[in-house]
């Protein structure tokens, strides 16, 4: 049973599931938008949004904080260059969830992930 559980596993098991997460806020900070099925991009938006906090916190730790999670160096720049800024006047909710078409192979329901 899922009773009080703080975060959906995907059926993954936890190594690859940090890395799936960590590959799409990437993309998120790079393009903009991901689209995704609609639990990944719900556990994408908290990691996300987590990542905005730090980014308009500014400080030496949240960027140690933040590249832990993406191992890339131009994406934290940009992270703390362009999106923290962005979002200083907004107290939470930094991602949109927007449900789209099925994928055409299993039908599986997407979503794409987008800031807001």
């Amino acid at each position: 049973m899922r009773h009080r559980k703080s975060f959906r596993k995907l059926g993954r098991i936890s190594g690859y599931r940090k890395l799936m997460m960590a590959g799409q806020v990437k993309v998120l900070i790079e393009h903009g938008k991901v689209d995704t099925t609609v639990h990944r991009a719900k556990e994408s938006a908290v990691m996300a949004n987590k990542m905005i906090t730090w980014a308009k916190r500014g400080d030496m730790h949240s960027r140690r904080l933040a590249f832990r999670i993406l191992q890339d160096k131009k994406m934290v720049e940009k992270l703390f260059a362009e999106l923290g800024p962005k979002y200083t006047s907004r107290d939470g909710g930094y991602t949109r969830v927007l449900r789209i078409p099925p994928r055409i192979g299993d039908g599986a329901e997407m979503a794409r992930l987008m800031w807001v």
